[in-house]
This record gives C-alpha cells, sequence and structure tokens, in this order.
C-alpha cells in the first residue's frame, strides 16, 4: 500500500549516520570498537594539524636556503602544491571508497587482483608504518630543538645535544600521556590546533613584516638560488652535477611539510560520515596549508635582513634569527612559542593518526606481537599499546634531514606503489565511493602515481658534497632495510599465514542488510563508475 512504502522510506532515512558508518565498517568485515566522535571540521584538523606548516617550514628553513634558495623555496612550494593535490585527490577518492582506519595498506588488499593482495596489504603497511614512525620522530625532534633554541633566548642556558635528547624523549612522553589519558580531549585540542596554525601563522607572517627595518627586494625572493651543498669548503652539487640536480632535491622542505594528510583516512573509524569526511577532510587540509605555507614562505624571506647572519645565526635556527632581527628577543621568544606549540599540537596529532595505523595493521595480524597491539582499552575506547609503540619508535637519534626524507619516502610510497598504482592498472576493481572525480578519476591518478615515482627516488640522492660517513643520506639506507625486511620476511614466514585484511564479522552478523550495490559484481560495479 502507498502509506506502508511512505512509512519504510521514512524508517531508512531516520537511521542515523552513526548506523551508516558502522554498517559500512561492517561490510569491509570490522567491528566499530572505536569511539566515532569526529565530525568533518575535526578529521580535517587531524590532517591540517600533522601537515602543519609552521611545522615543517621552520624546520627545513635552513635545508632550503641552502639547496636552492629563495627561488627554489618559493617556485618549488607551487610545483610540489600542485603535484601533492593530485595525489591528495586520488587518495581522497580511494577513501571514500574504503573508510577504514588501515588507510593504505586496507586499499592496497581491495584495489590489486586477489592473489597479489595479501603482499600489496603486506608490503604497503610496512612503508606506511616507517613513513607514519619517521614522520612523528621529526615532528618531536624538530619540536625539542626549538624548546632547547628558546630556551637560549635571555638567559645563560647553552643546550647540548644531551639535553635536546632529553626534551626530545619528553616530548614523545607527553604526547602519549595525552593519547592515553586525554583521548577524550583530542578532538577539543583538534579545534584549538585548528585556530592556532591558521592565526598563529597569520599572526606571525604580519609581526615579522611590519617590524622588519627593512626588506628583501622581489628579485631576491623569487629569483635568487643558492648553492650551499658543499661542505667543509667543498664545492656544492650545482657545480659538481648541475643547478637543476639542486632543485630536484630543494623542494624537500615543501614535499616533507606536505605529508600526513592520510591521518583522514586513518581517522575515518572515528568520524562521522566517513566516507565524505575523511576524503573532504583530506582535500580542504591540503589546500588550506598549500596557500597558508606560500604566505609563510614569502613573509620569513621578504623578512631576513642579513643572508649571512641568517645562515650561520648563533641559535642554529635560520626562522629564530629573522624573528630577533625584526621583532627583538622578547618578540621573538612569543614568535617562537606559537612555533613550537605548533609542533607540539603536530606531534600529538601525529601519535594519534600512527597509532591508528599500528593498530588496524596488529587487528590483521600484520605487526609482531600482533595478538596483544589489537587490544582496545574498553574504558578510553582508544588503542593506548600501539599509542606507547608509535612513541617508542619514534625515539631516535636519526639525522634530521635523513628523517625528514624517510618519512616522505615511506608515506608516499604507500600512497603510491600500491593503492594509486594499483587504482590505474586495476581499475575495472575500484569501486566508487560518494566522493569520486568523474571524468578525471583516470588522469589525476596517473599524474599523482608519477609523481610519486619521481620523489621516491629524489630523496633518496645525496644532498651535501662530499659523501661520507656523516653526510650520507640514510633515507636509502632506512628504505632499504624496510624493503628487506618486508619482501624477506614475506618470502620466508608471511606468505604462508598473513591473508590481508581479516574480516572480524560480515554485515549480515551485524543485522545489516547489503545494499543493491553492494550485490553488484565486479563488473557491474565497473560499469556503474
Amino acid at each position: 500500500m502507498p502509506g506502508d512504502s511512505s512509512n519504510k522510506e521514512k524508517a531508512v532515512l531516520s537511521v542515523s549516520k552513526d548506523d551508516e558508518d558502522e554498517a559500512e565498517l561492517a561490510r569491509m568485515g570490522y567491528k566499530q570498537e572505536l569511539r566515532r566522535e569526529l565530525s568533518l571540521l575535526q578529521n580535517f584538523g587531524v590532517s591540517f594539524s600533522i601537515i602543519s606548516i609552521i611545522t615543517g617550514i621552520p624546520s627545513l628553513f635552513l635545508y632550503g636556503l641552502n639547496t636552492g634558495g629563495p627561488a627554489v623555496m618559493v617556485w618549488g612550494w607551487i610545483i610540489v602544491s600542485c603535484m601533492t593535490m593530485l595525489v591528495g585527490l586520488a587518495m581522497a577518492e580511494i577513501c571514500s571508497a574504503h573508510p577504514t582506519s588501515g588507510g593504505p595498506y586496507y586499499w592496497a588488499a581491495m584495489l590489486a587482483n586477489p592473489e597479489s593482495a595479501p603482499l600489496a596489504s603486506w608490503i604497503t603497511g610496512w612503508f606506511n608504518l616507517l613513513g607514519q614512525v619517521a614522520v612523528t620522530t621529526g615532528i618531536s625532534f624538530a619540536c625539542a630543538n626549538f624548546l632547547s633554541t628558546v630556551a637560549e633566548l635571555g638567559t645563560s642556558f647553552v643546550p647540548s645535544p644531551k639535553t635536546t635528547i632529553g626534551i626530545y624523549a619528553a616530548v614523545l612522553v607527553s604526547q602519549g600521556l595525552i593519547n592515553t589519558f586525554g583521548v577524550h580531549l583530542l578532538k577539543y585540542l583538534n579545534n584549538v590546533s585548528i585556530w592556532w596554525h591558521s592565526l598563529g601563522t597569520t599572526s606571525l607572517v604580519i609581526a615579522v613584516l611590519v617590524r622588519a627595518p627593512k626588506h628583501q627586494s622581489a628579485n631576491f625572493v623569487f629569483r635568487t638560488f643558492i648553492d650551499g651543498t658543499g661542505v667543509n669548503g667543498n664545492e656544492g652539487w650545482g657545480t659538481r652535477a648541475s643547478h637543476a640536480y639542486v632543485c630536484i632535491i630543494g623542494i624537500l622542505m615543501a614535499q616533507y611539510t606536505l605529508t600526513g594528510y592520510d591521518a583522514s583516512a586513518h581517522m575515518t573509524e572515528e568520524t562521522h560520515n566517513a566516507a565524505m569526511a575523511g576524503s573532504v577532510g583530506i582535500i580542504i587540509a591540503l589546500g588550506v596549508s598549500a596557500v597558508l605555507g606560500w604566505f609563510l614562505i614569502l613573509g620569513l624571506l621578504f623578512s631576513i635582513q642579513d643572508l649571512e647572519t641568517t645562515l650561520s645565526s648563533p641559535t642554529g635556527q635560520p626562522v629564530a634569527q629573522i624573528f630577533l632581527d625584526t621583532v627583538g628577543e622578547k618578540g621573538a621568544i612569543v614568535l617562537m612559542v606559537i612555533v613550537i606549540g605548533a609542533m607540539y599540537f603536530c606531534g600529538t596529532f601525529s601519535v594519534t593518526s600512527n597509532s591508528r595505523m599500528m593498530f588496524a595493521f596488529a587487528r590483521d595480524g600484520g605487526i609482531p606481537g600482533h595478538k596483544f597491539l589489537r587490544k582496545v582499552d574498553v574504558k578510553r575506547g582508544n588503542p593506548v599499546r600501539t599509542v606507547w609503540l608509535a612513541c617508542t619508535l619514534s625515539f631516535s637519534r636519526l639525522q634530521f634531514s635523513a628523517a625528514t626524507s624517510i618519512a616522505t619516502i615511506g608515506l608516499y610510497i604507500s600512497y603510491d606503489a600500491f593503492p594509486i598504482a594499483l587504482r590505474v592498472i586495476y581499475r575495472e576493481r575500484f569501486v566508487r565511493g560518494p566522493f569520486h572525480l568523474g571524468a578525471f578519476s583516470m588522469p589525476v591518478a596517473i599524474g599523482a602515481a608519477t609523481w610519486i615515482a619521481f620523489i621516491a627516488i629524489a630523496f633518496i640522492l645525496p644532498q651535501a658534497n662530499p659523501v661520507d660517513s656523516q653526510t650520507l643520506n640514510y633515507s636509502i639506507v632506512c628504505v632499504g632495510i624496510v624493503a628487506l625486511y618486508s619482501v624477506g620476511f614475506w618470502l620466508i614466514s608471511a606468505r604462508n599465514w598473513f591473508s590481508g585484511p581479516i574480516r572480524q564479522i560480515s554485515a549480515e552478523e551485524m543485522g545489516v542488510s547489503r545494499t543493491l550495490e553492494s550485490e553488484m559484481s565486479n563488473d557491474e560495479r565497473a560499469k556503474s563508475s
């Protein structure tokens, strides 16, 4: 009867978004174990906080000035932002189709053919784990370095490597404690972090531009090329190889900064309307960060008072020297606190994202000790054990530029080497989600895959000349170890027991009815997309 039909439609419409999210998770074979409390804004905020342009740019500002200088920093940022947006769009499309905390390693399994799915998932998971750990290492170590620097201002304190390592450990422990006991506060800290990054970056740039005694010329900012890659009086790579080589390795500052936006995917099991919110969170986080980042780079470069003093600053941080030269010591302390606060938020949410990825990978049996690590704290609704695993693994004394290279390579290989590349190769297996690029889907995916292949090679190249034990780019060593471990362990053992993402439940067990789309064959799905 018409009335019955109308009542059924209303009943369907009355199903809450949380029920829909839980149903979608059940279709992927997982129970709702994590608390689903995040909105689109908060999902965006996690990625925005981990990208944290006010962390990445100051951390690698000296590297940028020495490796290409202002011209590469300014124009490289634009190029990297555009290419990274392609990666973000391709990732957002896959995230919408598979909104789970596993992110890239789960996507790889779903997009590969059934025979190679476990191997694709295994290797993607380990590279994603490598990148997650390295990015947390880089963020928290940068925070410790800047805390050491600000402690010098107006005091007799002289930091040593040991004190910096101690501060580094304290930062990681405190971030672990917040992720353990203050998990219910994370969504509120997230809101604070969004405003801190947005208003903090804007205030910082305005302050240095307004108070700067003089400003650099547009010619200096947009056209000056610097090759400071030679160490101990040796020639730089611009002379030994070419200026193009310096430009290629010089974009590390931009590409390292624009990482971590896969956090929106890792947080989807805690986000309402996950199939859309995770994807939109990725895109907005990248777009806002790209604009604010360029604004920050320009503000800092125009405010340099003396290039040589900035490069050889006694503080060890060119950004701190710019602050001192423009707003004085007291003003510099205020601006440094803004930067350090952003770094701390960034590291805190990096641990959050890292722990969720490890939890999901352990849930599927991909990590040694997975039976212990996959447990969720029932009282707090978060994976406490992987929180502390993330903090422990992130405590490393790697060379900072190596850590940033490893983070960039590890994360982007896990984005591309399998998920996005498999999206291109096995296009007929891809089932579109609510967020889809339509006719632009395949060109964007091909562009993203090509870019990541390029940077995966670029960032293992030598960064300083001559190459010795002190200047070697150790990213190639760490990436090689993970590659050998993941492939070697697979051949020796894992191929016998790791079958990819494990279905904890079936949708029917949860009382979830299959939709028409989920009952369609792969061929029918391909035609509909």
